[in-house]
């Protein structure tokens, strides 16, 4: 009875023994307990009862349970085999068990960053801060509890850096503000600069809700760059687990603040933001320009942050925004593109044939159009006819984009969610599909 009890789960969540092997843990136990744990946050912060966040938010961090996750995490993505200043991997199972006990809040002090460059499509470098294995599984433990805050307190048309959303969320929402008559016909094209890089330190000691302590002490832990430490006095460094997550809620409020600034009707206002890039419509330049745009420079001058105005654009739809996916002129374009190589290739093989002579005799009229056939006679003396598949016909099925309110912490989304999945491996299924018939269509 006394070792039924010790194996036992506390009613919080958090075992009061561990797995005794890494090879052993059950990661769906593990998950379940995590994320009832989330789902407790996120009701907390709807209820608005703080304290509970808080202590919600303890137990987590200092839970069994999600100190395995947090490692899982570090030593399952891609950066697994990236080491940190310290040029530690945790590669064996007797490493990964050794890292959750490790995982101690008390006298934590997080290493320096490791500063590597990646090239940027303009031909710049983005600068990369590379913490510990550990440093990132503390990130990574913090983020469990921070993310339910986050994604409850969210804007609703924020996508990038969020848990079930994406980027064709983003380009459904352009869709839905933009492809009316009546829709808007400007659009404020933003991009913050140097959003990850300036971020006011202080700001978000006070305000994110997380342990102050070690928050201050990522953001003030400085990197090494040839051979030397560089102190970081704002900003958070792009290459952090926890930094995606601060950077969004740096920058959620500012769909509200847009809309504070401008009527509520007439205006065709939607703010459409992915991480730290972000459009605005308006139904003319004077309601972006003369409203939206100062609305957004005060926001954003809150947190330390503005707008570049070498990026930041005012366009109409009509002089140079797209809406990214035209999927049938594309489709249109391959077919022309297709069948200007066939009549070539009819012209070199039939030199002294007309033109119709080779519509004759390669080209089948189904319905409407001319189709360039082939017929085989099989063994068993059918003939065969098969024509060539025009990417045109293939059915447009627009993405449906997920509800603004809906986040994976509130039990009344879990439905949406699972056919929101269902619905992705359908058009798995269905793509692979098209892709085996594509080059010849059955009569």
């Amino acid at each position: 009875m006394k070792e039924k009890q010790m194996t036992a789960a506390s009613p919080a969540g958090a075992p009061s023994t561990g797995f005794n092997h890494w090879n052993s843990i059950d990661w769906s136990v593990v998950l379940k307990h995590v994320h009832r744990l989330q789902v407790r946050i996120a009701k907390a912060v709807e209820q608005k009862r703080w304290h509970k966040v808080v202590a919600l938010s303890h137990l987590l961090t200092h839970s069994y349970y999600g100190k395995i996750w947090a490692v899982r995490r570090v030593v399952s993505n891609r950066g697994k085999n990236t080491a940190g200043v310290d040029g530690v991997i945790w590669k064996t199972p007797k490493q990964k068990m050794n890292a959750v006990k490790a995982l101690r809040q008390r006298g934590y002090r997080p290493q320096p960053l490791r500063r590597v460059y990646i090239p940027k499509s303009n031909g710049k470098q983005r600068p990369l801060g590379i913490p510990t294995m550990k440093d990132r599984a503390m990130q990574a433990l913090y983020a469990l509890a921070l993310t339910p805050i986050a994604e409850r307190l969210a804007d609703r048309n924020s996508f990038g850096f969020r848990e079930r959303r994406g980027v064709a969320d983003a380009i459904e929402q352009c869709f839905i503000c933009l492809a009316r008559k009546t829709s808007a016909h400007w659009v404020l094209e933003a991009d913050i600069k140097a959003c990850f890089d300036r971020i006011d330190h202080d700001w978000m000691v006070r305000h994110i809700p997380m342990d102050r302590r070690i928050l201050s002490a990522w953001l003030k832990s400085g990197y090494i760059e040839e051979q030397a430490f560089r102190r970081t006095e704002e900003g958070t460094p792009q290459g952090g687990i926890i930094s995606p997550v601060l950077a969004n809620m740096v920058l959620d409020g500012l769909e509200a603040a847009v809309h504070a600034a401008v009527p509520k009707t007439g205006t065709h206002v939607h703010v459409i933001r992915y991480a730290d890039d972000f459009i605005v419509t308006g139904a003319g330049p004077e309601i972006l320009t003369g409203r939206v745009k100062p609305a957004v420079e005060a926001f954003l001058a809150c947190w330390g942050l503005e707008l570049s105005q070498e990026k930041t654009h005012l366009r109409s739809i009509h002089d140079g925004f797209d809406c990214h996916v035209i999927s049938k002129v594309i489709f249109s374009d391959i077919d022309r593109h297709v069948d200007r190589l066939l009549r070539n290739w009819m012209r070199r093989r039939h030199r002294g044939k007309t033109i119709t002579w080779c519509r004759n005799k390669y080209m089948k009229r189904w319905g409407m159009r001319w189709q360039f056939t082939i017929e085989s006679r099989l063994r068993t003396g059918v003939i065969k006819i098969a024509r060539l598949f025009h990417a045109a016909d293939l059915p447009i099925i627009r993405h449906i984009k997920i509800n603004g309110e809906a986040h994976p912490y509130d039990p009344i989304y879990a439905t949406c969610f699972e056919q929101r999945r269902s619905r992705q491996r359908q058009r798995r299924t269905m793509d692979q599909r098209v892709l085996l018939t594509t080059a010849l269509e059955r009569i």
